[in-house]
């Protein structure tokens, strides 16, 4: 089948952005301050707070990368397989959810310090806003995808709107807006997705004829991929969930334990739906258009069914493009702001002051996101890069705070550098050997040396010394 763009699709884009910079400015003037700019004054419900988890983590990587870009490239089991690794983070972070909000931190960094001390802390800061970044620039470049599709412009026009929704909406509210809107298109999705795979296999001349139309290795366990290769997409996208700060500050501003374990239940309930769905309508889309790139398969079903239920599916996949997108911009910023700006400009800012460098370092990190993505060949490269230093680099650090007490400072410190040296090495220096993913050399080296440095130091470094020493 031809891929022609459908004009007529622009209407349903129109439609979402006016409702979503209308709920962007109406939640702005309920912003009071900082608290609530960054965790919504604390005051998320589970309905809401199950919207903005889902919303946050199914974004771009899923929609123009992850599932989409697996189903078309690798074929529909190793695009199921990457369901497992959300379903896996959510549950344990259901552990550790009243552990997260016991902390009373705004950043993973604050965590980090109070158990190793400000250098920790500043090389979190670090890794969170390099690697950010990263995930903010390929969901400007998925809405660029978006508009491609739909009037023929260009990708790189496209990703510049794209890149100006997503600053907007991060930066006039905060969590305050972004989880409102997080939780209208979340379920927006969800229906969305249910409507769109009865519809896309019909379109496509049903499951026989779509397996006849695709390689034959797509039917294979892993799509032609090594064993070594399917663990390279697995893991990053885990160990980015397990120390994903995003999700900590969500579970921080519920209303609550109750609320939260509620939410992370509809989370895990509604992945089970939604990654599913991103894999068959991709896979579809390798048999209807085998030459499009593999980042826009389940945008382009969009023009394939009828106007209603293309619109649809494309509102919902611009949503979750859009949240992610201010989202992780939103959470960067904050570290720039709580753990750098206030540590080191300017210790007695107001917290008005403070508010308004939050704005400032979103439009900052923003613009830097749209100058990266021209940087990478495809989504699915800096969704692997990003997820791999923030996974490798901050992860085993973050879980040894909850889940291994004898942790000491140097174990700690030396996981975090161990971790981004070892992807940076592989990725750049190394030119990812053997097509394998980073992940798989840079977590093992972060973990090793996180349990190494611990037991052969002494027990004598105790976080709260090193805090006071730093």
């Amino acid at each position: 089948m031809e891929l022609q763009q459908d004009p007529t699709l622009l209407w349903f884009m129109a439609i979402y952005a006016i409702v979503m910079i209308g709920i962007g400015v109406f939640m702005s003037k309920k912003v009071a301050g900082s608290e609530d700019f960054v965790l919504a004054g604390k005051s998320l419900g589970p309905f809401v707070l199950m919207g903005t988890l889902l919303a946050t983590w199914t974004g771009s990587g899923s929609i123009s990368g992850g599932e989409t870009s697996m189903a078309f490239s690798y074929g529909i089991l190793p695009s199921f397989m990457m369901m497992l690794p959300t379903l896996v983070g959510i549950i344990i972070l259901y552990v550790i959810a009243p552990k997260i909000r016991e902390q009373g931190k705004f950043t993973v960094a604050g965590i980090l310090e109070a158990k190793y001390g400000r250098t920790a802390r500043n090389l979190a800061s670090v890794i969170i806003i390099l690697a950010y970044v990263g995930i903010v620039s390929y969901q400007m470049k998925g809405f660029g995808f978006i508009l491609n599709l739909t009037t023929g412009m260009s990708v790189a026009a496209g990703t510049m709107i794209g890149a100006g929704m997503i600053i907007f909406l991060a930066m006039i509210g905060g969590l305050r807006s972004v989880s409102q809107t997080d939780a209208i298109s979340g379920f927006l999705m969800v229906g969305g997705l249910i409507i769109t795979v009865p519809t896309i296999f019909i379109v496509a001349g049903g499951w026989s004829e779509i397996v006849a139309n695709v390689p034959e290795s797509h039917m294979s366990a892993t799509g032609g991929l090594t064993t070594i290769q399917m663990i390279g997409y697995l893991l990053p996208s885990l160990f980015l969930l397990l120390g994903d700060q995003n999700m900590y500050q969500r579970l921080a501003s519920s209303k609550g334990n109750k609320a939260a374990k509620r939410a992370q239940l509809g989370w895990l309930i509604a992945m089970i739906v939604i990654s599913p769905s991103i894999s068959l309508i991709a896979f579809a889309s390798r048999s209807l258009f085998p030459d499009i790139d593999p980042g826009m398969a389940l945008m382009a079903t969009t023009v394939a069914m009828p106007v209603a239920i293309g619109g649809i599916l494309l509102a919902a996949a611009a949503s979750f493009i859009i949240t992610t997108g201010n989202s992780y911009l939103l959470s960067a910023a904050t570290n720039l702001t709580y753990d750098l700006y206030k540590n080191y400009v300017d210790k007695d800012a107001s917290d008005k002051k403070l508010l308004g460098m939050t704005r400032i370092f979103i439009v900052v990190l923003g613009l830097l996101a749209f100058v990266i993505i021209s940087y990478f060949p495809t989504v699915l490269s800096v969704q692997m890069y990003a997820y791999t230093v923030y996974g490798a680099g901050l992860t085993p650090a973050v879980l040894a705070v909850f889940f291994w007490k004898r942790v000491n400072v140097i174990g700690g410190v030396s996981s975090m550098v161990a971790g981004v040296v070892a992807t940076l090495t592989w990725e750049v220096l190394l030119q990812k050997p053997f097509e394998v993913n980073s992940v798989v050399v840079a977590v093992p080296v972060a973990v090793i040396v996180l349990i190494v440095g611990t037991l052969l130091t002494t027990n004598n470094y105790q976080s709260r010394e090193a805090t006071s020493n730093a």
